[in-house]
């Protein structure tokens, strides 16, 4: 086969399928042919022109599960037939966030799916460096290591420790990543969610209490959860401005903010609430290859698994008729994995 095919984002709200080549892997590289890849929030924001660090044309898809097909020169340690996940961060290796161990926030930075182009495709070219051993692990779970991994860094920044008691706002894939992994490290965890739905999800599924914020008595309702107090943490996986710039009133003095979700715009808070509880306030970006060890320790283990999040199945011929209705719009989707043929 010389040609693939190929699922193009062309601008916001398009999207169409192309034959592209097929790549041949250079030296330090293997090309996988995709098995199943994740739809991340990433997909959705880039698909209605909202996402930041965004460019058109692009091929999304950056949470990556394949099998290798062809590897380049200089390529010993990985083999043909081999099932591999995708740490989709590119980083320079020579900037100061590299040099001091940071390459997920690299200045150079370059992601697969946002950057550069992604695993909407049948076949992708991979450096080496990038690869992850997931023969043991079924290819929708090892679709989702990423998004683990994604929350796995969170939890690391919040600095989280048995019996701390952590707030996670939004459950959303990363927020019941960052949920379900922090509960395994021993936190006492409390998940806040407008939606009666997903705030289910979590008392089934993780069998973790939520709260909403909705309600008139959410602020009594929190102070219940924590003997009283409000949390000591809070991880933010929202997005929503409203919710980060509040996130200042969710911590009880001396505590600390991971804002793991983003949009583009500025956060607004009040200096001096900020101030008086002098706060830790943090950002939180991609993950290292140190939180995808993790996330693999914790799959093998069984403390997490692909149920905690993936709700939705789709395939990868179909999906460019469907991604509007069954992805943008579809409220009860929480996770969705696009299998290959």
């Amino acid at each position: 086969m010389t040609t693939m095919k190929t699922l193009v984002c062309e601008q916001p709200t398009k999207l169409v399928y192309q034959r592209r080549p097929v790549p041949f892997p250079a030296a330090q590289e293997v090309v996988i042919k995709i098995i199943t890849v994740g739809i991340c929030g990433t997909d959705i924001h880039a698909w209605s022109g909202h996402q930041p660090f965004f460019s058109y044309p692009r091929v999304l898809g950056h949470e990556i599960c394949g099998e290798i097909v062809s590897v380049g020169n200089n390529t010993t340690d990985w083999q043909v037939g081999q099932r591999v996940a995708v740490m989709p961060y590119i980083s320079c290796h020579r900037c100061g966030a590299c040099q001091s161990g940071k390459t997920n926030c690299c200045e150079n930075i370059s992601v697969m799916g946002v950057h550069q182009d992604g695993g909407f495709c049948e076949y992708l070219s991979v450096p080496i460096g990038n690869l992850l051993a997931v023969d043991d692990v079924a290819p929708e779970a090892a679709a989702l290591i990423e998004p683990f991994a994604i929350s796995a860094h969170a939890v690391r920044r919040a600095g989280i420790a048995a019996d701390d008691q952590l707030l996670v706002v939004g459950a959303g894939p990363i927020g019941l990543g960052v949920a379900a992994i922090a509960k395994a490290d021993g936190a006492q965890v409390v998940v806040a969610d407008t939606s009666a739905e997903r705030r289910r999800h979590v008392e089934q599924v993780l069998q973790l209490p939520t709260l909403d914020p909705q309600d008139e008595r959410f602020d009594a309702a929190l102070h219940g959860q924590f003997d009283g107090k409000l949390a000591a943490k809070v991880i933010d996986a929202t997005g929503n401005p409203q919710a980060m710039n509040h996130a200042v009133d969710l911590i009880r003095h001396g505590g600390s903010i991971v804002f793991v979700g983003l949009f583009k715009g500025d956060l607004q808070f009040s200096d001096p609430e900020f101030h008086k509880k002098e706060t830790t306030l943090m950002g939180s970006r991609n993950a290292t290859s140190e939180d995808f060890a993790k996330v693999g320790r914790l799959m093998a283990a069984g403390k997490i698994t692909a149920q905690m999040m993936l709700s939705h199945h789709f395939d990868f011929d179909s999906l460019a008729e469907h991604y509007e209705a069954q992805v943008i719009n579809n409220r009860q989707l929480i996770k969705g994995v696009i299998h290959f043929q």
